[in-house]
This record gives structure tokens, C-alpha cells and sequence, in this order.
């Protein structure tokens, strides 16, 4: 039996959605949620998409996350807008503002959007991608609970505090994404490395007496590195000043665990967007012309190397047994 299961993108979006009601999702929470979702799985990390879409469903089930939630969204500023997510999923808040954070970058060149009281913002990547489909660039930060340490041998200060970037490529192209932690990897990376059994690199952990280690259980018992030593640290700094300094959130020092417990983490993000250059300008196909430049010397461009698309119609969405399985089984109930 193989260990991935395949299934058309109809058939997967149903599941998705069953599932979210099942675990108590209202319509709108279900509809934010499998929209992100969808958009991880065909075009994010593999270990995000449906792999993280079982901890939401666990997390509505447990309490971490208001079913039914009530967002609000305040303009102190003609181009600023700032979002209580009311403990529910960050996608709904955002999807909430959606329509008029873009009139507001198009009629000033830049605005901000700002939110606090939500569930961790799942695949970071999914909000400059939704910009990016609209011509706007766009950059996202983001915290969560306490689990990277500033330095080996210190206490866990940090959520792994990942940034996105987006920048159109131009109708028929995928946009150049960016979607990276300021951890030495991304903590999901690490669960499917326990979960797998498998050993994780050198220098991407601690253990609980914050000791190097190899062993991915006894990572998760202990901390994340951040990237580059100090320096991934101090990118750690500035999103948790972006993410919970702007938005009034928890400092990720304050953060509940999004993975345990019946609290809220409450997490903060921050989007920028921005038009790309004035009109006329054409600035998104000189940057699709270094794209493929870089490309043509043998450059990796995230969110568009290695991704084919348009998608072939027959090709199906892959998932892990194991994680098609659990949906099944929460769709089921």
C-alpha cells in the first residue's frame, strides 16, 4: 500500500470542507480555511496544506480556535487597518478586509493590514499569494508560542517567526514567493522528522538542556536554532516587533501553545502591500525578466522553479496516508 494517497483537487476541497464542519467550522470559518488550504497543498511547502490543516480541525475540536467567530476591522488610518480575529482563524480576518485592503493600495500605492486574537496563520505564503494574483506586492510576518531560542543554551524566546514576499510575475505566471522561518527550518519539519523517526541536521536544534541534538523527539522537547546565529535571530526580533508589535498581540514569550491546551494563542501578523511602481512603469515584466535571467543561471526562484503550472488537469493533490486518514476520520464523525 502506498504510503501517499492522490486525490483530484473537487474531491479533495469536498473532503476539506466536510471536515471543518464536522469539527464544528461554521460555513465562513470552513470556506477561509479550505481556500488556504487548497492554495498550500498546490502551491506551498509539502509538510504544510493538509498536513497542517489536521491541526486546525484539532484545535476546533479542542477549544484553541472559536468555531464561530466574529472579526472586527478598524481604520485608524486612511491606509492602515487593524483586525481582532476573536480567537478565530487568521485566513477569515484577513479574507474580511480582503477587498478593501486592495481598493486602499490602489488608490494610495501602500497599505497595512494588522490583526491580532487568531489561531496561528497556517502557510504564510497563501497571504502575499493572494495579493500577488491581484498585481500587488506583498510582504507578511507572523509569530506564535515561544520554541526558538535566541542562542544555544537560552531560554526559547521566539515563535519560529516566518516572513513571506511576494511580487507578481504577470498574467500567466506564478508570482515569486518567498515563505522562509527565521528558524534554522520550520517546526513542522521537525514534528514529521519524530513523527517519522527520522534524524534531523545539525544546528537545527536543542534539546531540553540545550544541547545540540540530532534527535527530532527530543527537539520538540526542547528548542529551534534560529538561521545564521544571531543574525537569524535579529530577523526573529524584527517579526515579532512587525507580528505582535504592531498588531498589540502576545509577545511569543506570552504566547499559549497552538498545539495544546483550550487557549487561544492569539498570534499577531502583519501584511504591507504595495503597488509595483506607478502605471506604465511595467515593473512586474522587468522583474519577470531577472526572474528568468536568474533561472537561466541556474538560480532556484521560490514559488516559481520546480512548480509547473497551470497545473495538468489529471494531476491530483498528494497527501501523506497517515494525514488523509485522520481528515477521513474527523469528516466522518
Amino acid at each position: 500500500m502506498s504510503d501517499e494517497v492522490s486525490l483530484g483537487l473537487a474531491e479533495a476541497e469536498e473532503l476539506a470542507k466536510r471536515a471543518c464542519l464536522a469539527a464544528g467550522a461554521t460555513e465562513a470559518t470552513a470556506r477561509s480555511l479550505v481556500d488556504a488550504t487548497l492554495s498550500a497543498a498546490l502551491y506551498g511547502p509539502p509538510m504544510l496544506g493538509f498536513p497542517h490543516l489536521v491541526d486546525y480541525l484539532n484545535s476546533f475540536r479542542e477549544g484553541r480556535i472559536n468555531c464561530d467567530p466574529a472579526p472586527t476591522l478598524q481604520r485608524p488610518f486612511p491606509a492602515c487597518f487593524v483586525s481582532d480575529a476573536d480567537r478565530g482563524i487568521a485566513q477569515l480576518g484577513f479574507d474580511r478586509a480582503f477587498e478593501v485592503l486592495v481598493g486602499t493600495v490602489r488608490q494610495f500605492g501602500v497599505a497595512v493590514f494588522t490583526q491580532t486574537n487568531s489561531y496561528t496563520a497556517g502557510e504564510l505564503g497563501y497571504f502575499v499569494r493572494r495579493l500577488a494574483a491581484e498585481g500587488i506586492v506583498g510582504i507578511a510576518a507572523t509569530n506564535a508560542n515561544a520554541m526558538v531560542v535566541a542562542k544555544p543554551g537560552g531560554p526559547a524566546v521566539y515563535s519560529t517567526n516566518p516572513m513571506a514576499f511576494g511580487f507578481p510575475l504577470g498574467e500567466g505566471s506564478l508570482p515569486l514567493i518567498i515563505d522562509q522561518a527565521s528558524s534554522a527550518t520550520a517546526y513542522v519539519n521537525i514534528v514529521a522528522a519524530a513523527a517519522e523517526g527520522r534524524s534531523i541536521p545539525e544546528g537545527w536544534a536543542v534539546d531540553e538542556n540545550g544541547a545540540d541534538t540530532q534527535d527530532a523527539t527530543k527537539a520538540l522537547a526542547g528548542a529551534l536554532l534560529p538561521f545564521g546565529g544571531r543574525k537569524g535571530a535579529n530577523v526573529a526580533l524584527m517579526v515579532e516587533m512587525l507580528s505582535a508589535g504592531l498588531s498589540g498581540g502576545p509577545w511569543s514569550l506570552d504566547t499559549a501553545d497552538f498545539m495544546s491546551g483550550t487557549t487561544s494563542p492569539a498570534a499577531g501578523l502583519t501584511v504591507v502591500a504595495m503597488m509595483p511602481g506607478p502605471a506604465g512603469a511595467d515593473r512586474v515584466g522587468r522583474v519577470r525578466q531577472q526572474a528568468a535571467r536568474l533561472q537561466g543561471h541556474g538560480v532556484f526562484v521560490p514559488g516559481v522553479s520546480g512548480i509547473e503550472y497551470p497545473r495538468p488537469p489529471s494531476e491530483g493533490l498528494r497527501m501523506p496516508r497517515s494525514v488523509y486518514e485522520n481528515i477521513v476520520k474527523i469528516a466522518g464523525a
